[in-house]
């Protein structure tokens, strides 16, 4: 199948409600890759290559997303993991729905306090560096409820691809080499994790070069023989909970032992007749993408265009006012009362448009939580099978490489997750996001999370499957590559590498990655009030992967041509395949 690497910039300057004139300028993307029985998108293309091959031996979308897991724990150690925790939305053939929450966990000895100095300050680097910052890993037992529940093939065949790329290694290419070179400097600092990421030598990794890891192939073995007691029991939680003591954190075995996934009901909403089927609390995603787009559907964005100057400030105002409902409302429903209905309420929705204006920009200082109650490292695939099961993963280490930590003997690159709570109200995280007392450190309680694995139905059927990394970026991504396929008439490929922009409330900016604006734009931008940021590498911006049902765009769905399985990998992703059969 085609594997497409390169860059495609799409940038225009569509100035419209009769304000300024109109231009476009486009320039081509990659063509999304075909398929007729199933497609698997992934950030590595190993990982990629062992789903398609789980889906070519009768397994379902389920079984490949529990196979493509454990591998990317392997070979896309940056993000991959067992070690840390995420998100599932499944769409079955038969159109039901269900959502899998196997996040991390604050561990029973955490507190609301445990960040700060006495003198009430946030330590830095407390709630990121070393053992303090890790949450309950939740990713093992996450894939076997899946592969228990809705799944048809054993863990064993699942789980075998994985191991053997852990015991045997596997070649690195420029991505990998590049991903492991520069996290060397973090990785170094423990010395498990040296042992395993950084060349004896303190050479750097080349193309070519084999990755072994036969201590986490031993790790990935019990679980495929014990199940989830090889992790959450025995030598490796034993392993994990000695070095977390030894080294300043607070991880117990009863940490391990009470451990369990939450199957919860997706969030959905509708917009423009496609039915949005995505990530509920503990995730704010699905949440915040439903109400920005309420907002957006009362306006013409196909008319208005894709970036042009009136797209971009209504864009930013409805993420604006979105956003500062998820840093105030929102939080571990176990722990807080999240008003979903009224943020997803429609009449809610047309209140934020009546509030802004159509010529300035918002302030946010002026705009404060109104009382209704993640991670750049994070890796997002998506997965559709023949007979139209569909399934979108994200999970987390958070930070790059996580905590930098390796639990001697087990290989097992450990979470920082413990920074997606709130250390103290109105202090940024890793992220920049300013949050409040809902999401408040509390033993047992999972961090709010911008993860949002997304899939889009139409007339009852499998439309679109979507996600990506990119922390607090998470959500604007993935609405982002929503709208320009609904609204902008994009192809999947075009949508998810087109530039992007993103406003988060706290600090009053928009972002846009580089060449999303002609400068023409940005002065119109600033002469309506905003402070526009250019800038920013691909780890901020994402790597969204995306399957398109029906042909690669609305137009090639229209005339009823086109592939039945689009897939896209983000070409910023330098190791990501879209794969199918």
């Amino acid at each position: 199948m085609r594997h497409f690497r390169q860059r495609a910039i799409s940038s225009a300057t569509i100035f419209a409600f009769g304000l300024f004139s109109i231009t476009t300028v486009q320039a081509a993307a990659p063509q999304p890759v075909e398929a007729e029985h199933g497609m698997v998108v992934t950030a590595q293309h190993l990982a990629t290559d062992v789903g398609v091959d789980v889906l070519k031996n009768d397994g379902n979308a389920v079984d490949a997303a529990v196979a493509v897991g454990y591998a990317l724990a392997v070979v896309y150690p940056t993000a991959g993991n067992i070690g840390g925790g995420g998100f599932m939305t499944i769409r079955l053939k038969d159109g039901k729905t269900a959502f899998l929450d196997f996040r991390e966990r604050a561990p029973l000895a955490s507190s609301k306090t445990m960040y700060l100095d006495a003198k009430g300050n946030v330590v830095k680097g407390a709630s990121t560096d070393g053992y303090l910052a890790v949450g309950v890993p939740g990713s093992v037992m996450g894939f076997e409820t899946a592969r228990e529940k809705y799944g048809t093939k054993s863990r064993q065949e699942l789980m075998a691809p994985a191991i053997r790329y852990a015991k045997e290694g596997f070649a690195l290419n420029q991505a990998d080499a590049a991903e492991l070179n520069e996290g060397k400097k973090w990785l170094a600092r423990d010395p498990a994790a040296a042992a395993i990421f950084v060349k004896a030598d303190g050479k750097p990794f080349e193309t070519g070069d084999t990755l072994t890891q036969p201590q986490l192939g031993a790790a990935l073995s019990r679980i495929s023989e014990q199940g989830p007691d090889g992790f959450y029991k025995g030598a490796t939680a034993d392993a994990i909970v000695n070095a977390s003591r030894d080294k300043g954190g607070i991880l117990a075995k009863e940490d391990f032992e009470q451990y369990k996934v939450r199957e919860l009901d997706p969030v959905t909403c509708n917009y423009r007749g496609y039915e949005i089927i995505s990530s509920p609390p503990p995730s704010s995603g699905g949440v915040i993408i439903c109400e920005i787009l309420n907002v957006l559907e009362g306006y013409p964005l196909s008319y208005t265009g894709y970036g042009s100057a009136a797209t971009v400030h209504l864009m930013a105002e409805a993420m604006r006012h979105a956003y500062v409902d998820r840093n105030s409302a929102l939080g571990d429903p176990d722990f807080v009362n999240n008003p979903i209905s009224k943020l997803l309420d429609k009449d809610y929705a047309k209140k934020i448009r009546d509030s802004i204006d159509p010529y300035r920009a918002g302030v946010s200082k002026n705009l404060k939580p109104n009382g209704l109650g993640e991670s750049t490292e994070t890796t997002h695939y998506s997965i559709i099978d023949n007979d139209g099961n569909a399934v979108a993963v994200t999970y987390t280490l958070n930070g790059s490489f996580g905590a930098g930590v390796v639990a001697p003997g087990t290989g097992i690159l450990l979470n920082n997750e413990m920074d997606d709570f709130t250390s103290k109200p109105g202090v940024p995280n890793l992220y920049g996001l300013v949050q409040g007392e809902a999401n408040a450190i509390q033993p047992k309680k999972t961090p709010l999370s911008s993860m949002s694995p997304t899939i889009v139905a139409k007339d009852g059927k499998p439309f679109m499957v979507i996600g990506s990394p990119g922390g607090a970026r998470i959500i604007t991504i993935t609405l982002e590559s929503i709208v320009n396929v609904i609204d902008f008439g994009m192809d999947i490929q075009q949508a998810i590498d087109a530039p992007r922009i993103h406003h988060q409330w706290l600090p009053d900016k928009v972002y846009t990655e580089p060449y999303t604006l002609s400068p023409d734009t940005i002065k119109l931008l600033t002469g309506m009030g905003y402070n526009v940021e250019v800038g920013g590498d691909w780890p901020v911006w994402g790597q969204a992967a995306g399957i398109l049902v029906g042909g690669k765009s609305l137009g090639d769905i229209a005339k009823g041509g086109g592939a039945r399985y689009n897939g896209a990998m983000d070409s910023r992703a330098g190791s990501g395949l879209a794969e199918g059969y």
